[in-house]
């Protein structure tokens, strides 16, 4: 385990952390006026590899040949130019830090980390973090990577879990969620939605179910998945033969069909690691938490109760509410993980990113 120390004076940040992977909605912007959860499960940090945060470059400021050096293939709106390797913890887990009144830049209901670092080191006053509470974005502490230091406190971290123990525990994520506005004069709204991750997650995955694509028709199994992926895959390629064919692959499931041209996988939520199937087909990365509820659905969704049912006595609660709409993969999650594909010089791809805002007002997403 690791704590987090001021590279000014050495004090100390934050608690006893351990690392995960970097969650796909780390940075997604959810819907206008919303209030999202805390991004980071306390006890954990991720690390951010790309550049984050000010300052920013447009596209007409860099250099094609700059922007593929640093993974990027089709253009977008800005760059980052700031340090990578950004540390993200639960808000929570910080510890011996003040908030910078001056760099409280934010859109309407809190901070969002425009401004620069927001916090500093409440020893010696150096700016360490960025504090995001804004709505519509996920709550979290962003650690500035020039300005703390990882101090290892504990030799003996555990093992990340085997795929074996994952599926042991069984912790998928379900696809549905209420969803709260910031409270008014009559108390906060919630509605039942889609769940702001399994867009993000469906996002990525879309991005990389084009580029196996190759630009022919794509067919996903039925059920949940056909529901999440399908409609967006019939308007975004063409119709008619030849069809490649998605499946589901990964621990606990049959061996995979060889005739599968591309198969959905989850990627281990500890380190990251994308399962690897053992046949040729194109991995599409999953979450784990998205990728179990869609290889091994639920009959149907709980909904929260307190308390516990004894054992060999069967629920009879209604299941959760559906959401109103159709799903919609994560725009910018999307348009995240294409670009940085480097199948997206292909002009067909390029086309669809290029008309991404025409699919957005269409509800593609």
């Amino acid at each position: 385990m690791f704590v987090f120390v001021c590279a000014g004076c050495g004090a100390r940040l934050t608690t006893p952390l351990s690392q995960v992977a970097l969650p796909v909605h780390a940075h997604q912007k959810y819907g206008n006026g919303l209030q999202l959860p805390v991004l980071m499960k306390s006890g954990t940090f991720a690390v951010d590899p790309e550049p984050w945060g000010p300052p920013w470059r447009t596209w007409e400021q860099i250099d094609p040949d700059e922007a593929a050096a640093r993974g990027i293939y089709a253009p977008v709106c800005h760059l980052s130019d700031g340090a990578p390797g950004a540390i993200v913890v639960a808000p929570g887990d910080t510890r011996g830090t003040v908030l910078i009144p001056e760099k409280g830049g934010g859109y309407c209901c809190g901070l969002d980390g425009t401004d620069g670092p927001n916090m500093a080191c409440e020893t010696c006053g150096l700016p360490v973090a960025s504090r995001i509470d804004d709505c519509s974005l996920w709550q979290a502490v962003w650690l500035a990577p020039n300005a703390v230091r990882g101090r290892l406190v504990d030799n003996a971290d555990a093992a990340p879990l085997s795929w074996a123990e994952l599926m042991a525990e069984g912790k998928g994520t379900p696809p549905f969620e209420p969803i709260a506005t910031w409270g008014s004069r009559l108390g906060p709204n919630h509605w039942w939605s889609w769940s702001p991750q399994w867009e993000a997650a469906a996002g990525r995955a879309l991005a990389h179910l084009l580029a196996a694509s190759e630009g022919r028709p794509v067919t996903v199994p039925d059920g949940l998945i056909a529901e999440v992926f399908q409609r967006a895959l019939d308007a975004l390629l063409p119709a008619g033969p030849p069809t490649r064919r998605a499946g589901m692959a990964g621990p606990g499931r049959p061996t995979p069909d060889t005739d599968a041209d591309i198969l959905l996988v989850p990627t281990h939520p500890q380190t990251g690691e994308t399962w690897t199937p053992a046949t040729s087909a194109y991995p599409v990365p999953l979450p784990f938490g998205v990728w179990l509820w869609l290889a091994f659905p639920d009959p149907y969704l709980p909904v929260p109760a307190s308390g516990g049912m004894p054992d060999g006595v069967l629920r009879d609660d209604p299941p959760a509410p559906r959401p109103r709409h159709l799903f919609r993969a994560d725009p910018g999650a999307f348009q995240h993980t294409l670009v940085r594909l480097p199948t997206v010089r292909s002009p067909w791809l390029r086309e669809i990113l290029e008309n991404l805002t025409q699919h957005m007002r269409a509800r593609i997403f």
